[in-house]
């Protein structure tokens, strides 16, 4: 089954860190990419820019409207994600524990629906 692993993390946090720091925590990415990869559960992953370089679109009565940045105010940004393959949501869990945001932020597993295969 296809498991959507979304990142969330505070960015004033991230930005904080010194870049000693930085360079060790995204040396832990780089490390568990590398392990999801050999084992054969990944399938796609990518940071993402910062929050505000996004766009929220929306279409209300027949007009488009956009709005700089994300759609929800959270003390938490979207900041990246990995596509994975995983037996069941225990072991797709078991992956997302292991992404290294998972100590300073959150991960959201979320099944992939079968309906447009």
């Amino acid at each position: 089954m296809k498991y959507l692993c979304l990142i969330y993390d505070a960015e004033s946090t991230l930005s904080a860190m010194s870049p000693t720091d930085m360079g060790a925590f995204m040396g832990e990415y780089g490390t568990f990419t590398n392990d999801i990869i050999a084992s054969g559960n990944m399938i796609a992953g990518e940071e993402l820019q910062p929050v505000h370089t996004a766009t929220t679109v929306r279409i209300r009565n027949g007009k488009m409207s956009t709005t700089d940045g994300p759609f929800a105010e959270t003390k938490e940004q979207l900041g990246g994600f990995y596509l994975i393959n995983a037996r069941d949501l225990n072991e797709a869990i078991q992956i997302a524990s292991r992404i290294p945001s998972a100590r300073t932020g959150s991960i959201e597993v979320r099944p992939i629906s079968t309906q447009m295969d």
